[in-house]
């Protein structure tokens, strides 16, 4: 059976995803030339880029709306980051994460490096290079307040990027090559709904998380300081329908 107290639900950053993939920024053979306003100046595609991934891989829901902070005391706003680090401190960072704690109400920056592409890091570095600007459309999707509990889950289980980890409906398959199992676990199926039974389990695991090792483990991230108790109850009435 799998370990399912490593169960690993997300980043530090650890939102969003499906709505996302897919989304492209120019499409003539040729040198790129499409870009996006912001304000009426021009964005670098890259950067465009770069504000959706960071809206797809949560770093929003931890770091704040365009790294703005006011989170958690314990995640650090991103607004100078770009100034004061390079492209290769950047990098090095959301690959490998930074200030693991084993206290589960500190949040840390988990190890992104085997979830996310070389790519995709890249633009999000860009992004927070050019000072985290405004792009159109880069913002986590807005949760439903009248359509009941396990819809307004299934919107969080993206806001929280749960979904770039445990993958769509719950079902597993993300590689962790360091883990004992070599996989992310799914949320579904058996094992898992006989190891965490009740709705206190599904909650204290979120908050708790699991962490397995140094880097470049993926562990599961404390989300007790971030995710709302709201959202946690919707996220467990969420992930119970995942048979």
């Amino acid at each position: 059976m799998r370990d399912y107290g490593a169960v690993t639900l997300g980043i530090a950053a650890l939102l969003v995803a499906a709505g996302f993939i897919g989304w492209a920024i120019g499409h003539s053979s040729g040198p790129t030339t499409t870009t996006v306003t912001s304000g009426g100046a021009a964005v670098d595609p890259r950067v465009a880029t770069g504000a959706y991934a960071f809206v797809q891989f949560a770093c929003a829901q931890c770091h704040g709306e365009r790294g703005k902070g006011g989170v958690s005391p314990d995640v650090p706003a991103l607004t100078s980051v770009g100034q004061t680090l390079t492209d290769a401190q950047l990098r090095q960072i959301i690959d490998h994460g930074l200030g693991v704690v084993s206290d589960p109400k500190k949040p840390f920056m988990p190890v992104w490096g085997q979830v996310i592409s070389d790519t995709q890091v890249g633009d999000i570095v860009a992004y927070i290079k050019a000072g985290l600007p405004d792009v159109p459309g880069a913002a986590p999707p807005i949760v439903p307040t009248n359509q009941g509990d396990v819809v307004a889950g299934a919107v969080q289980f993206q806001r929280y990027g749960c979904i770039n980890c445990h993958g769509p409906n719950g079902l597993g398959g993300v590689p962790n090559p360091a883990s004992p199992d070599k996989t992310i676990p799914p949320l579904s199926g058996a094992a898992f709904r006989g190891e965490f039974n009740t709705d206190a389990k599904i909650i204290d695991v979120i908050k708790s998380g699991s962490v397995l090792g140094k880097p470049p483990i993926v562990s599961m991230p404390h989300w007790g300081g971030v995710i709302p108790d709201q959202a946690l109850q919707q996220l467990v009435a969420y992930i119970k329908t995942l048979k």
